[in-house]
């Protein structure tokens, strides 16, 4: 069995920071939420907390209340922007699982199980990006 241990360097970790630059479509003082780079589905968005922790296992309750709340947050505005009730909401705990980027994370996505893609298959257009997390922010401010 493997140690979960915690990665400073790990890319969502550089996005807190703000080394890495992301389309921010929400943010409060324990979440982010932004657009997936390599989408599985147009307006795929992460929201990932503010704390240290490889998966859910290592959440605090505080932390894995303000990820769900975000996550609702972002599902009301993904219904509205995209005018679709369904929403995947995928969250993988390990290697095995299929993470790839060991900070917790919550995938949500305007789609169903049938039209998704490949993750990490293709980089999104940066300007579609841009545009749809305005969107999705304006609909959250609503």
């Amino acid at each position: 069995m493997t140690t979960l241990t915690y990665d400073d360097n790990n890319i969502f970790a550089k996005i807190l920071a703000g080394a890495i630059p992301s389309h921010n479509v929400y943010e409060d003082d324990k979440t982010l939420a932004f657009m997936d780079v390599m989408p599985q589905a147009k307006g795929h968005v992460l929201v990932v907390p503010k704390q240290k922790a490889v998966d859910l296992s290592q959440l605090t309750p505080d932390y894995a209340q303000a990820v769900l709340m975000t996550a609702q947050k972002v599902m009301q505005a993904q219904r509205q922007v995209f005018e679709r009730e369904g929403i995947v909401q995928m969250q993988l705990n390990g290697a095995q699982a299929g993470q790839t980027v060991f900070h917790y994370h919550m995938h949500l996505i305007p789609a169903s199980l049938h039209e998704l893609g490949k993750h990490g298959a293709q980089l999104a257009d940066r300007d579609e990006l841009a545009n749809l997390a305005n969107a999705l922010k304006a609909a959250i401010a609503d």
